[in-house]
């Protein structure tokens, strides 16, 4: 039976059949996937749009694979599953550690690999008919916060200003994602954006009038010209 599920999933594999074998299977339950033979094309791609999970082989040609881990989970929030042929508790513990949900070493069932998939995003509520999403409702960033359920803004000085829900949407998924590049097709939610449409600048600028002590030089809301924008800020979910 084939699963109707609108999760992303990276493949990072430079055995051109293993890749082609998780692929398979991954879309055969009806899993979105992109495949990269290196550490430099996926770090490349995560610029642009994120996944909600990588599945990560550790011998890769050009890094490290429990440094790309690492680099992957500082850069996004999304799932991480280690399938590797290094079977030691060391690589294990460190591949863990550096910010892995799961690690399964080859060779592999790929049944077992689609079971663990979804286990990992069904803890996160990602992609998987029928489970809950996380209700993750206060933010923190930068002194500031926002009650995304009552799209409430709140300065560090305690002023609290009620967000619009235009600006509360953007303003949501920057905290999703801080660190990260996003297009002006995710901030909107929207593909094919005519390159025209300024509404998504018009409501970065509102929120910058808000938040920024500057807002013609702001600090935590970037502008990547060229690629999108960018929160510079931690966050910090309570």
């Amino acid at each position: 039976m084939v699963e109707n599920a609108s999760a992303l999933v990276y493949i990072v594999e430079d055995d051109v059949e293993v890749s082609r074998l998780v692929e398979m299977a991954l879309r055969d339950f009806g899993f979105m996937c992109e495949s990269f033979g290196n550490a430099a094309g996926v770090l490349r791609r995560l610029q642009t749009e994120v996944p909600d999970l990588c599945i990560v082989d550790l011998g890769l040609p050009d890094m490290d694979g429990i440094e790309l881990v690492r680099e992957i989970a500082r850069r996004c929030n999304c799932g991480m599953l280690v399938l590797t042929g290094r079977g030691h508790t060391v690589d294990r513990v460190m591949a863990l550690e550096g910010g892995g949900d799961d690690y399964v070493v080859k060779p592999f069932e790929p049944r077992e690999l689609i079971a663990r998939v979804r286990s990992i995003l069904r803890r996160r509520g990602a992609g998987v008919p029928g489970a809950a999403p996380l209700q993750r409702r206060h933010a923190r960033f930068a002194g500031w916060s926002l009650d995304c359920a009552a799209n409430l803004l709140r300065a560090p000085d305690g002023t609290e200003t009620l967000l619009g829900t235009a600006e509360a949407q953007v303003l949501r998924a920057f905290l999703e994602r801080p660190h990260q590049i996003l297009t002006r097709e995710q901030l909107m939610g929207a593909r094919d954006l005519s390159p025209l449409d300024r509404s998504i600048d018009v409501r970065i600028s509102r929120l910058r009038r808000k938040f920024e002590a500057d807002p013609q030089n702001p600090k935590i809301i970037k502008t990547v010209y060229g690629a999108g924008y960018m929160l510079a800020a931690a966050v910090e979910w309570v």
